[in-house]
């Protein structure tokens, strides 16, 4: 521990009171700025679904208040992405005094890395998961049945979709953070793929829809960054850090 003079506790309350007021301000400038592109926004965002389509089919909206409920989301979901470099640099200034030297040196990059990897894994849904799902989702259309997609529902999967694609993306990181940690060890995490792989699956069949596209779509990327997560520990943890966690379980 630090020898230090301890601060009161009713001052980190002040300073956390500070610190998300800021955030709440600055989400409120993005989302007024975000509003003003509301169409343009929900345009780019169904993109994947309407170049799935059939030439003149459009998202529905089945109740007069939805369509502009949906703009609300929309742009409060662009102004948190907007805010999202204040929100970092508030929790980072909120946390760093407590912190040593070396926990600030990491601390720093994991948090560029997380906000990196998070946008890799929502631009690779929405690049490459998108088309292909929604190809597979409309292929269902017959003569007698007509796909209706609504406004409100598009958004709700669409906005899961790219939550749970920025998440999963972040697990290299965590890997190389936990290895480099010693919490747990590259022999046990090889050891143990097969169960890895096993959860990965499982953890796909419950953020998708009840179907073997979607499931796979999210469970094969996983596996890979599993495996990347792995070569990435192998570079940057020390072998002490290794070795040390090693032991740990054994």
């Amino acid at each position: 521990m630090k020898e230090e003079e301890k601060i009161p506790f009713t001052d980190h309350l002040g300073e956390l009171r500070k610190r998300l007021i800021t955030c709440v301000v600055a989400v409120g400038v993005g989302f007024i700025v975000a509003y003003c592109f509301k169409e343009w926004l929900f345009n780019f965002l169904t993109h994947p679904l309407i170049s799935a389509m059939k030439p003149g089919e459009k998202l529905i909206y089945t109740n007069l208040p939805e369509a502009f409920f949906t703009y609300l989301r929309v742009a409060l979901l662009a102004g948190v992405v907007l805010a999202a470099p204040v929100i970092i640099y508030q929790f980072w200034i909120f946390v760093a005094p407590g912190l040593y030297h070396k926990e600030r040196r990491m601390l720093g990059p994991i948090l560029f890395f997380s906000v990196l990897f998070f946008m890799g894994g929502a631009i690779f849904g929405y690049v490459v998961v998108f088309p292909l799902g929604f190809r597979f989702f409309l292929s269902f259309a017959t003569d007698t049945i007509r796909p209706l997609p609504t406004m409100s529902e598009y958004l709700s999967l669409a906005s899961t979709f790219l939550l749970a694609f920025g998440l999963i993306f972040e697990l290299p990181l965590v890997i190389v953070f936990f290895v480099k940690l010693g919490i747990i060890s590259i022999d046990f995490l090889t050891k143990n793929r097969k169960y890895a792989i096993l959860v990965f699956f499982i953890i796909a069949a419950i953020l998708t829809p009840p179907d073997v596209v979607s499931q796979t779509l999210m469970a094969v990327p996983m596996i890979a960054l599993y495996e990347i997560g792995i070569i990435g520990a192998r570079v940057f943890a020390s072998k002490k850090t290794v070795k040390n966690a090693s032991e740990t379980e054994v």
